[in-house]
């Protein structure tokens, strides 16, 4: 069983920490466990509810009518949701289910299953993308455990590659990107994502890998001249210094625009130089990508 704060619950089901305490005060839908320094702590299973909850409460259901519902009448009601958006957020919580569960079988059947209705581009899209960013893999929010995050991750790696293998491009754009991660990083997803998005935008991608130094890039970039070039950093290195990075950046690729998305680009606030753009989420990395 995993322990889950009333933050995480917050971060994965979209409700507010100030709402759920509420709802626990009034109605009988959670029962926290307590530290012994009084904090509170919720199951898988009481994960799983305030997921069900949400998605009714979002769509109309007043929290009062969802208090008086067994969880037999709660999963027809969600089954019976009618809007496309709907269906979309509730696959992604039976996957969010899947994964602490540890059910990987059932976690792949989701995927294949919706790519074999709506194509992969659709399941990237609107079931991958959302999933990944609901429990904070992209980010490294640590609101999973590492354990059950390998396994999904690792699932998705792979349906990523095989999209981006097999996707031929509707469109051709005369744009060439080069992606790659710095020294001390291994997290593919983010930048595979990107790929994919670029790719199917019809960009040329330059994709030189995981952990390469900086100078090795300005090596590729003067032979190839991208027009630009993309990292992400999802869980660099501990000695990783961001500053340092953008100044190596600037020194090495200083006639090349840099986009850089990840975590560490939410809080800073520094001046940049005019060549680095950060985009503080994958969502603004894809309204980047679509005026391209």
């Amino acid at each position: 069983m995993n322990a889950f704060t009333i933050k995480d619950l917050e971060n994965i089901s979209g409700i507010k920490a100030h709402t759920i305490r509420i709802w626990e005060q009034r109605y009988s839908l959670l029962s926290p466990q307590r530290t012994d320094t009084n904090i509170r702590y919720y199951s898988n299973g009481e994960l799983k509810t305030i997921l069900n909850i949400a998605l009714l409460n979002k769509y109309g259901y007043k929290i009062s009518e969802i208090d008086k519902m067994s969880p037999e009448i709660m999963k027809d009601k969600i089954l019976s949701l009618s809007q496309v958006q709907a269906q979309q957020d509730q696959l992604v919580n039976a996957l969010i289910s899947d994964m602490v569960d540890m059910d990987t079988d059932s976690f792949e059947q989701k995927i294949d299953a919706y790519i074999n209705a709506k194509g992969t581009e659709k399941a990237i899209i609107q079931i991958i993308f959302p999933f990944l960013e609901r429990i904070g893999i992209l980010w490294v929010t640590n609101h999973v455990n590492p354990g059950q995050e390998h396994l999904v991750t690792n699932i998705i790696r792979q349906k990523l590659i095989v999209a981006i293998e097999t996707l031929v491009p509707a469109i051709s754009s005369p744009q060439t990107a080069l992606l790659f991660l710095p020294e001390g990083e291994h997290h593919e997803l983010g930048i595979l994502f990107t790929y994919f998005l670029l790719k199917f935008q019809g960009v040329k991608v330059i994709y030189a890998g995981a952990n390469v130094p900086v100078k090795d890039i300005q090596f590729i970039a003067n032979h190839k001249n991208p027009n630009f070039l993309y990292t992400h950093l999802t869980s660099v290195a501990s000695n990783f210094v961001f500053e340092k990075f953008i100044d190596n950046i600037q020194q090495k690729l200083p006639e090349f625009t840099v986009v850089i998305t990840g975590s560490i680009t939410q809080n800073y606030n520094k001046s940049l130089p005019n060549n680095i753009n950060l985009r503080r989420s994958l969502s603004e990395m894809m309204k980047y990508i679509q005026k391209i």
